[in-house]
């Protein structure tokens, strides 16, 4: 071989290997980089030097840890060590080129970084997908999660979508009539509030249109973008049948924080979901929709410190 040919492999191989792809030590202050099931995949780590690393995990799927880093991060910060990790596909990390989309990967992606950051336990705060995330991973590997923070929580998946379907029938009759008439082949819920269109969805999850476009603003910084990939990944393996089928496995604290006025994730499921685990909190924000952190970032950053402390 060449001396080029020799420089060209050893810089493909440099690119190419986990070690490179980081930038420091794996749980130093700042922006990483590292290749985990053959995807680049960012995080953050900011706050506290010390303690056990608490990762947030995103919703979406496909949104970006950067709406909650920007509002929700300064308060849980000052207490906190915090990773903010952008999932395959998502944020500042790597589109899988073959669109390798699957809660089981996803679930082995943060597995793989807890051994990278050579963490003993690590604490979860999940947002909307990213509850579902959480709660795959603590079910796995409950001895390797310290506490369970759950926002914007999906637990059950049909059962919320019961409560969408009574909020359309309220609001609109006829399109409820709509909705009942084109349940998908094979799908458990009642009916198909995508009929509603985005403005249902969106009425779901803002109380306060302001609050969509702080965290629109957020999520598009720098020119990210949800494609919708992972969701459409996601949705042809069933992910809109989803429902946790491992509670007793929760042996954790858990606490959820759900908005009263959050009828995307809707707050009855998950206050049989509490009922169901020994160590469990609820606590509901008053006329707060799917993005409390957005809200009222300075009471939940409160909330989830004192939680963690114990």
């Amino acid at each position: 071989m060449t001396r080029f040919g020799l420089l060209l492999f050893a810089l493909l191989a440099l690119v190419s290997s986990p070690a490179a792809a980081q930038t420091g030590p794996p749980l130093g202050a700042g922006e990483h980089n590292v290749v985990i099931n053959g995807v680049r995949l960012w995080y953050r780590v900011a706050g506290q030097p010390q303690g056990t690393p608490v990762v947030f995990l995103h919703g979406g799927p496909g949104q970006g840890s950067e709406p909650f880093a920007r509002f929700a991060g300064p308060g849980l910060e000052r207490a906190n060590r915090m990773i903010y990790l952008d999932q395959r596909g998502s944020g500042r990390s790597e589109k899988h080129w073959k669109k390798e989309y699957s809660l089981d990967l996803m679930v082995d992606d943060l597995e793989k970084l807890r051994r990278h950051w050579n963490a003993e336990r690590i604490a979860l705060i999940g947002h909307s997908f990213g509850t579902v995330l959480a709660l795959e991973y603590a079910g796995k590997y409950p001895e390797r999660v310290s506490h369970l923070i759950l926002t914007g929580a999906v637990v059950d998946l049909p059962a919320a979508v019961d409560v969408h379907c009574d909020r359309l029938q309220k609001l609109d009759p006829k399109l409820y009539a709509e909705a009942l008439a084109n349940v998908r082949e094979g799908s458990s819920h009642r009916c198909n509030t995508s009929v509603a269109g985005r403005q249902f969805i969106d009425g779901a999850m803002y109380p306060d249109p302001a609050i969509m476009k702080l965290v629109n603003d957020a999520g598009s910084a720098d020119g990210m973008k949800n494609t919708g990939e992972i969701f459409t990944a996601l949705a042809k393996q069933g992910f809109m049948e989803y429902r946790l089928k491992h509670a007793d496995r929760l042996t954790m604290p858990v606490l959820v924080i759900g908005g009263s006025r959050d009828f995307q994730a809707v707050v009855e499921p998950l206050q049989a979901f509490v009922a169901k685990l020994p160590a469990a909190r609820l606590m509901e924000y008053e006329g707060r929709g799917h993005y409390m952190f957005v809200e009222e970032p300075d009471r939940f950053a409160r909330d989830v410190s004192a939680f963690l402390a114990k």
